[in-house]
C-alpha cells in the first residue's frame, strides 16, 4: 500500500506541474502582452505622414496654408478630414470637385494642370475652387499618404512641422 500511496503520490504531483500549462490555453489573459506602440500602428491609416506631408507641401498647401488651416474663402482641412475615412477622402480630392473654368479654357491647346491650377490661384482664370486631382500623377500616386498626414494634423499626432521619416 505504501508503493501505491508513492505513485498516487508522484502522480499527483506531476499532475500539478503540468495542469496550469494545460489549462493555460483555456484561461484568459488578464495582461496585454502587445505593446501598445504596435497597437497604435496598427490604428494608424494607410501610408506614410512623412510623404503625404511632402505631396500637401507641394500640391495643397498654396491654397489651404502649410498647416492645412484654411484662410480667405479656403476651408480648414482639419475638421474635415477628422470626421471621413479614407474612402470618402479619396472620392472628394479624386473626382468631387472640378474646375470653374469655361470649357474651352480647360481644354486650351498646351495648357498643363499646373498651368490651370496656378492661373486659376492667380486668379487669372475662373474662380478660386478646388480641382479635382483624378489624373495628377503626384496626388493620385500618393493619396493615401496624403490622408494618413492630413489624419495625424486633424487627430493632433502630427504638428504643421514636417515629419521625422
Amino acid at each position: 500500500m505504501a508503493k501505491t500511496s508513492m505513485v498516487n503520490m508522484a502522480l499527483a504531483m506531476v499532475a500539478a506541474a503540468w495542469l496550469p500549462a494545460l489549462l493555460g490555453g483555456c484561461s484568459v489573459e488578464m495582461q496585454n502582452t502587445q505593446p501598445a506602440q504596435a497597437v497604435a500602428r496598427q490604428a494608424q491609416p494607410p501610408g506614410s505622414v512623412a510623404v503625404g506631408w511632402r505631396v500637401f507641401q507641394q500640391r495643397c498647401a498654396s491654397c489651404h496654408g502649410p498647416a492645412a488651416l484654411g484662410g480667405s474663402g479656403i476651408p480648414n482641412l482639419l475638421p474635415l478630414v477628422r470626421e471621413m475615412g479614407p474612402r470618402q477622402f479619396v472620392s472628394q480630392v479624386l473626382y468631387r470637385y472640378d474646375w470653374s473654368i469655361a470649357p474651352e479654357i480647360a481644354k486650351g491647346a498646351g495648357a498643363s494642370r499646373a498651368d490651370l491650377v496656378e492661373s486659376i490661384v492667380q486668379g487669372r482664370e475662373g474662380q478660386i475652387t478646388m480641382p479635382a486631382w483624378q489624373g495628377e500623377p503626384v496626388v493620385t500616386a500618393q493619396i493615401m499618404d496624403l490622408y494618413a498626414y492630413l489624419s495625424a494634423r486633424a487627430d493632433g499626432s502630427q504638428g504643421p512641422e514636417q515629419p521625422e521619416k
